[in-house]
C-alpha cells in the first residue's frame, strides 16, 4: 500500500476534466496554445535576427571600407591628372618623376583591387549607361549618335557589385548620327 501512495496517480483526460472542470481545462489548453504560439514566434524572431546579423556582418565585411575608398578616389584622380599634365616634349626629362607617379598609381589600384574595388573605364563611342556613368555635359558632335560618350572626364569605381562612384562623361546630344 505504501508503494501505491508514493507513486503519482495517473489521471486520464476524462478524470482530469472531472477533477478541475471542463471550463478550467479549456482555459489551460488555450493558455498552452498561446504559450506555444509565443514560443514559435520567439524562435522565428531569433532565427531572423541571426540571419539579419549574418547578412549585416557580410555587408560590413564587403562594404565597410566604402567611405575610406570614396575618400581615396580623388588621390587616384590627381595622380592620373599629374600624368596627363606632363607635356609630350618634357616626358624624356621627367621620366623618373613619371615612373614614380605610375608606380604609385599602380600600387593604389592594387590596394583598391585587393579590397574588391575595380575601375569603370568607359570608352569614347560607347553608349551612355546611367547605372555606371554620370553625364557632366551634353554637346552635339558631328559623326556621333545621341547618347554616345564623347569624352571621359574621370573613371568610375565599383566595390564588389555596388557602384562606388560613376564614371563622369560627356555625352553627344546629336539627334541624327
Amino acid at each position: 500500500m505504501a508503494d501505491e501512495s508514493a507513486s503519482s496517480p495517473e489521471l486520464n483526460l476524462e478524470e482530469l476534466e472531472e477533477f478541475i472542470g471542463a471550463d478550467e481545462l479549456e482555459a489551460i489548453r488555450a493558455e498552452r496554445d498561446a504559450f506555444r504560439d509565443k514560443f514559435m514566434r520567439a524562435l522565428a524572431d531569433a532565427e531572423n535576427a541571426r540571419k539579419r546579423g549574418e547578412r549585416d556582418r557580410r555587408e560590413a565585411e564587403q562594404y565597410g571600407g566604402s567611405k575610406l575608398a570614396r575618400d581615396m578616389l580623388p588621390v587616384y584622380d590627381n595622380l592620373r591628372r599629374a600624368l596627363n599634365a606632363v607635356p609630350e616634349e618634357n616626358r624624356a626629362q621627367s621620366a623618373a618623376l613619371i615612373e614614380g607617379i605610375e608606380l604609385t598609381l599602380r600600387e593604389l589600384l592594387g590596394v583598391l583591387n585587393k579590397h574588391g574595388i575595380s575601375l569603370i573605364v568607359p570608352e569614347v563611342g560607347e553608349s551612355f549607361d546611367p547605372q555606371m556613368h554620370q553625364a557632366m555635359f551634353e554637346a552635339p558632335l558631328p559623326g556621333t549618335k545621341a547618347g554616345q560618350i564623347i569624352q571621359v572626364l574621370t573613371e568610375g569605381f565599383m566595390i564588389h557589385d555596388r557602384l562606388l562612384r560613376p564614371a563622369q562623361v560627356g555625352v553627344s546630344s546629336n539627334t541624327a548620327g
